[in-house]
């Protein structure tokens, strides 16, 4: 996959409404529309989870992959924020002060819990035309 050396990649889940949003989030304040985007339901997103070990059937977890290397939990989203810059940069920055364990074990409650807490769609999330060239599947 040379689109993960070319671009961070992010894979997120498709019908959850929370993540859906967290996708809403990166496009809008991406500026220099660095990152590509992957639903865990198309063969990029499933096959990029496998890779780094997260199983895409029971997906408790957030997957950045940046240079070939894979990111989870707090840590992922840690360095997407640290990478769109300017206050989120600092926002990335704020979140590492707090212990990883701890950070990590309130993001497993929240991901095992998304669909009851946040909602779930019937299909996954469709880009809007503009925007369709970021998302992979």
């Amino acid at each position: 996959m040379s689109a993960e050396l070319d671009h961070p990649i992010i894979v997120f889940d498709g019908v959850c409404v929370l993540c859906s949003r967290w996708v809403d989030f990166i496009l809008r304040h991406d500026r220099s529309s660095r990152f590509r985007l992957a639903a865990m339901q198309g063969q990029h997103g499933r096959s990029l989870l496998v890779a780094h070990g997260l199983s895409p059937d029971d997906p408790v977890s957030f997957l950045f992959v940046d240079q070939g290397k894979g990111y989870s939990d707090t840590d992922a989203i840690a360095r997407v924020l640290g990478q769109l810059g300017g206050r989120w940069r600092w926002a990335g920055g704020l979140l590492r002060v707090i212990p990883r364990p701890l950070r990590d074990r309130g993001y497993r409650w929240v991901a095992r819990h998304r669909y009851r807490l946040f909602g779930r769609r019937e299909q996954c999330r469709l880009p809007e035309a503009a925007e369709a060239w970021r998302f992979m599947d």
